[in-house]
């Protein structure tokens, strides 16, 4: 081996040992910078009130204290807004992906005569709109769903952006595969439920984890139309009237000894922590389930030639 083979192999090696070395002080300044914010709020949601106002807490509570999720699971309206929650977040989330993906479907199909005129229908309710208004109107007068449950749901069964996306994921998918049903003398219902929904699993879940975590997220809904309503309450929007009754009673304490003496163990910074820790607990439990179906490609090798 001469000369310059050896100096070029060995800034190749030194190249081939660099890089994994840089690739991965980055990832972990990157996971650091990630996760830090995270560890901070769930440290803070575990500090002393009184304590964590002086600040500098940074991945472990200085003073150790349940005393803020005590506050928040004391009260028995957070178990009925729990499941108030869960159960429009299921609901939702299981007719949003079963209407969807339908209308999906048949608007994929090209011998649907209608598909390009009912297609632009639907795109444009995304970019006209009304307003909140003419929206609470709608529900208001018009449906009567306020004060009621299906507020929740029915509003939501539908969303034009998630047909875009599936659909498109369905157009990608082999045309033969329909085909070859039909040969078989499928319909499009058969066709659609044993052939293109398995297909559409990753996509569907990706658009499950959309629609699931923006229901369970949602509060506005409830402050429009069922703020008389406590047992109606959603979590996100009990949480929230909880960290304004915290506020309040903190202002109050300013001026008075007394009050202050009652809220010595929590503060709005301890209290917006821990509701931020118990609104995003279970979304965090559900991800992990759902992420190993962000994968495309499973029509791949459905077809051969």
């Amino acid at each position: 081996m001469t000369t310059a083979a050896f100096n070029n192999a060995k800034r190749s090696r030194r190249r081939d040992i660099v890089f994994p070395i840089c690739n991965t002080i980055f990832l972990i300044i990157l996971m650091i910078i990630t996760l830090y914010p995270v560890v901070n709020t769930v440290a803070i949601s575990f500090n002393d009130g009184t304590d964590a106002l002086r600040g500098g807490i940074t991945v472990w509570p200085r003073v150790f204290s349940t005393k803020a999720y005590v506050d928040i699971l004391s009260d028995s309206l957070t178990y009925s807004a729990f499941w108030i929650s869960v159960s429009k977040t299921v609901i939702i989330t299981l007719l949003n992906l079963f209407l969807t993906s339908m209308i999906s479907f048949a608007l994929s199909r090209k011998e649907y005569v209608l598909r390009g005129f009912i297609t632009t229908i639907l795109v444009l309710t995304m970019y006209v709109n009304a307003g909140l208004i003419p929206n609470y109107l709608l529900i208001t007068q018009t449906l009567h769903l306020q004060k009621s449950y299906w507020v929740y749901i029915i509003p939501s069964c539908f969303s034009c952006f998630n047909m875009i996306v599936i659909r498109t994921y369905i157009c990608g998918l082999p045309e033969a595969l329909v085909e070859s049903a039909r040969i078989d003398g499928a319909g499009d219902i058969r066709a659609f439920f044993q052939i293109i929904l398995p297909l559409c699993v990753p996509v569907l879940a990706t658009v499950a984890l959309f629609v699931a975590v923006g229901s369970w997220n949602s509060w506005f809904d409830t402050y429009l139309y069922n703020g008389s309503k406590k047992n109606l309450y959603t979590l996100q929007y009990l949480l929230k009237m909880k960290l304004a009754t915290t506020q309040a009673s903190a202002n109050a304490a300013k001026a008075s000894t007394d009050a202050l003496a009652n809220t010595t163990q929590t503060t709005p910074i301890t209290i917006r922590c821990a509701i931020t820790v118990v609104s995003a607990a279970p979304i965090l439990v559900v991800y992990p389930f759902l992420q190993r179906y962000f994968v495309t490609g499973m029509a791949l090798g459905s077809v051969k030639g």
